[in-house]
């Protein structure tokens, strides 16, 4: 996929149900909390795009999870799935922070897509910050069972008022469908990504499945995740799209836009 994404919360915070609707991935969801056991993932479609998205067993002191620290590490982002309709959403969710804490671990607001740095305000970033080591991923919370809460815009201000929290936030329902096609539109925006497609001299390009680029990588990147060789080989390459006019030689440096058709010369 274009990014692993993984999904962390408290027990019976609905991530299963979730990860089910948005990747038909059969997750078992059940009214008592632990039912998932073990790293669950799926793949999240929008348009061309792919989103590897991993539902990961409830975050608490009393379900000790030895492997979390190595398997976050695999992940460009997080979804915090909280249920809002619990009176006990708050202290779940610190509870939740606390435990990624213990293992140096931080959710923080700005995502790779805020190339202007602006993010949703920085001041949950400092966690951290000077400790190499540290664990540091992007974090969209997902306020899951909005279909049960009424009054639902104030309900979210409030919490992420009384918890401190400056994550941007999604409002959505598992039960329902609500929001969820919001989802994958918000991941391409706030990671960043750039879709470029390949053709081979003399051919139409394929347009069946694109690289994933992070916004500023190069053409080089594209050889790379083609075959590593590639990029040694590579002499230069053909654009057409909004990086250049159509056919426009360019070295392996430039830098290509989303929807760009590269044609590699080696």
């Amino acid at each position: 996929g274009a990014a692993q994404i993984a999904l962390v919360g408290a027990p019976n915070a609905g991530k299963s149900l979730l990860h089910d609707r948005l990747t038909g991935s059969g997750a078992k969801s059940g009214p008592y909390p632990f039912t998932t056991q073990h790293p669950e993932p799926g793949m999240l479609k929008w348009q061309d795009v792919h989103f590897q998205l991993i539902d990961l067993p409830a975050i608490a002191a009393e379900h000790p999870l030895p492997w979390l620290t190595n398997t976050l590490q695999t992940a460009d982002a997080c979804l915090l799935v909280v249920d809002l309709a619990d009176p006990d959403c708050l202290q779940q969710v610190a509870a939740v922070q606390e435990e990624l804490a213990r293992r140096r671990t931080t959710l923080v607001t700005r995502w790779p897509g805020d190339a202007a740095g602006t993010g949703h305000g920085d001041g949950d970033d400092a966690p951290g910050e000077d400790d190499v080591f540290a664990l540091r991923l992007p974090t969209l919370l997902l306020a899951n069972k909005a279909d049960l809460i009424p009054g639902l815009a104030e309900e979210l201000r409030a919490f992420l008022e009384l918890s401190g929290l400056r994550l941007p936030a999604l409002a959505v329902s598992a039960a329902t469908g609500q929001g969820l096609g919001g989802l994958g539109p918000w991941l391409f925006a706030n990671l960043g990504i750039v879709r470029v497609y390949t053709k081979a001299p003399g051919h139409p390009p394929d347009k069946s499945r694109p690289y994933a680029l992070r916004r500023g990588q190069t053409v080089a990147d594209v050889a790379r995740l083609i075959h590593r060789d590639l990029e040694q080989s590579l002499r230069y390459a053909r654009i057409w799209g909004k990086s250049g006019h159509d056919g426009q030689q360019v070295g392996p440096d430039h830098v290509p836009a989303d929807g760009d058709v590269v044609e590699r010369h080696a």
